[in-house]
């Protein structure tokens, strides 16, 4: 397989220059092989993916979040990383976690927020996360019992929790201070679990058979 042409797929739903300034996607390591036998897909590069990779024998790592400084023993595997561009990428991050909770109809509301109308209980929809994250935390400084729309950003989206008008809002990494203030009732579902079915969606996008790298959350 050419690196380059895998690489194209991925760039044609998730462009490299929509990435976000701070942003680092894209190559993370190029070497000089073109050709690549087996590729393996990560939700974040660290010396454990990178055994891992070694040990099945991929030759290339596609991860979502990218690299700001890349170790020297790194330098021979090819890695390539997309980060806001899948993000903001329609099909991207936030909207694989939409359909994973069985939603398909939802708005646009910036590059980074989807939002969906609905009509379910703060405690039935606290349910319907934690099918896919043990790691849920519920704010509801108000006390609110039924939501009838909800914004999602996957990852760290808590700037965004203000952006849209909904009663409800999904993201991960939410601070103390976000969660003092809001009057929305916000769910953390965790920044892992909120962003590793994104996996799923560059295997289908690659139409490739891939290793799928073993990955947990950090927290317990």
């Amino acid at each position: 397989m050419n690196k380059y042409e895998l690489v194209a797929k991925i760039e044609a739903i998730a462009p490299l220059d929509t990435q976000e300034d701070w942003d680092c996607s894209g190559w993370v390591v190029d070497t000089i092989n073109s050709e690549v036998k087996k590729v393996m897909l990560a939700l974040t590069i660290t010396d454990d993916i990178v055994n891992q990779a070694k040990q099945k024998k991929c030759d290339m790592i596609i991860s979502h979040h990218p690299m700001f400084s890349v170790p020297l023993k790194y330098k021979d595997i090819n890695i390539y990383a997309s980060h806001t561009p899948m993000d903001k990428a329609n099909g991207g991050t936030t909207e694989t976690l939409i359909k994973e909770l069985g939603y398909n109809n939802f708005e646009i509301v910036n590059d980074f927020v989807r939002t969906i109308k609905t009509d379910i209980s703060v405690n039935d929809f606290r349910k319907k996360l934690e099918q896919i994250s043990h790691n849920v935390r519920l704010i509801n400084n108000n006390n609110i019992e039924q939501i009838k729309t909800i914004g999602f950003c996957a990852g760290s989206g808590a700037d965004f929790i203000e952006c849209t008008d909904t009663d409800a809002f999904v993201t991960g990494d939410l601070k103390y201070h976000t969660a003092v203030e809001t009057s929305k009732v916000v769910f953390d579902i965790g920044h892992f679990e909120s962003e590793i079915l994104i996996l799923n969606r560059f295997k289908e996008i690659l139409g490739i058979q891939v290793e799928i790298a073993n990955e947990k959350s950090p927290f317990i």
